[in-house]
């Protein structure tokens, strides 16, 4: 009969036999679960098998752990380094969350489709290498868009917010300290090609004009991380999204500040762009519906009129006759907000609070011509304490 030790070594026996530096947890329960056995917990649980969070080296002498009566103790100091064992002569790489975490977006049940979400579906459901330029007015859904179609579809989706420090080694990779060495972090741009995930560059033209060395990415061909000297192949199912308020031409009206003027090279490689409108009233009227039920505020007039304000506004500033717009996002923080306080007005008021002070008081004052429920001048109600009265007392 097979003893204690005997199970540990045909398991650790059975780990070496994946030809894998590092397992996940799961993993790790697949391998005991094929030799009969129940989860080893004394292995999961040894702080000297961990690389991180989930996951777990394989340990390069395969042996069992000696019985109590045989452990020497002794001080041993055990490198914190976060890295995968290296092979040959590659540089070992940092283990970050991009690479063990569950990458598949939650459906957010709020969520109406509308504009071009059913074209970037069927990018993304095709798993082929298309990348695509999605332009449009902030907080009308661009990158909810990208995020929700993969959600659908199950495919892993990462999402890199530019900023005009983001550079090269925050998108391809970079060395790290670590414990004293320096080790290799991928960048997120290199972990999507890897894992052939669809990748979304949010805010491209927020971030530094020199944006080179995606070219090679943009073309999805294999690309060098030259500070390793390394040619990364993207792995099937890789893609990439690029969202922006402006067409990479800069912005004239100033309502954008710091984008930049993207190369024209740079553009050339995105075969489509997308031109993100404003959701279509009843779609809108939807969302915002969505929102106020979640919040447990259901009010079909006050929906309604939210989006006669909002669609007003936008005409408006189609004509020029005024410099802010009323976004979705903006509509659904109003929501919100009116979910937290349950006063129309003051949700209206704070959500207006970011504009100068002569938009704020002609939206507000807009709305109360869209909405004569809603009074500016009224000042709050003073609720006196009452005694309290049986069912039968209560006027309503």
């Amino acid at each position: 009969m097979a003893t204690r030790s005997d199970k540990r070594q045909a398991f650790l026996d059975a780990l070496t036999a994946t030809n894998k530096s590092t397992l996940t947890r799961t993993e790790v329960r697949s391998v005991a679960k094929k030799l009969g056995i129940s989860t080893p917990q004394w292995f999961i649980k040894d702080e000297s098998n961990k690389v991180s969070r989930g996951l777990y080296k394989v340990p390069s002498a395969a042996s069992a752990p000696a019985s109590a009566a045989s452990i020497e103790l002794s001080a041993q100091v055990i490198p914190m380094t976060k890295t995968e064992v290296s092979s040959g002569n590659r540089i070992a790489n940092v283990t970050t969350d991009l690479e063990i975490e569950n990458l598949i977006p939650s459906q957010y049940d709020n969520y109406v489709p509308f504009g071009n979400f059913e074209d970037v579906l069927s990018i993304v459901k095709s798993k082929q290498f298309f990348p695509v330029f999605i332009t449009g007015q902030s907080g009308n859904g661009k990158t909810m868009s990208i995020e929700q179609a993969c959600a659908k579809a199950k495919r892993k989706f990462i999402c890199v917010s530019m900023t005009p420090d983001s550079d090269e080694g925050d998108l391809l990779g970079n060395y790290v300290l670590i414990n004293g060495q320096m080790e290799w972090r991928d960048g997120p741009v290199t972990v999507a090609a890897r894992q052939g995930a669809v990748l979304c560059i949010d805010e491209i033209d927020y971030g530094a004009q020199n944006l080179s060395c995606l070219q090679r990415v943009l073309e999805g061909k294999p690309f060098l991380l030259k500070k390793k000297n390394e040619l990364v192949v993207p792995a099937p199912g890789f893609t990439v999204f690029a969202t922006a308020n402006t067409k990479g031409k800069g912005s004239e009206d100033g309502r954008y500040m710091f984008t930049n003027v993207l190369n024209e090279a740079f553009l050339e490689r995105f075969p489509n762009t997308m031109e993100q409108e404003w959701p279509p009233a009843k779609v809108e009227e939807k969302i915002v519906n969505k929102e106020l039920d979640s919040v447990g505020r259901a009010d079909e007039v006050f929906a309604k009129n939210l989006i006669t304000w909002a669609n007003t506004i936008r005409n408006t500033f189609a004509e020029g006759g005024c410099d802010e717009v009323i976004s979705t996002r903006r509509l659904v923080h109003i929501v919100k907000t009116f979910g937290i306080y349950g006063d129309k007005k003051k949700a209206i008021e704070y959500c207006l609070n970011r504009f100068d002070a002569d938009t704020k008081i002609t939206f507000l004052d807009l709305y109360t011509k869209i909405d004569a429920g809603i009074d500016l001048n009224a000042t709050p109600e003073v609720i006196e304490e009452v005694p309290v009265t049986t069912s039968e007392e209560q006027p309503f």
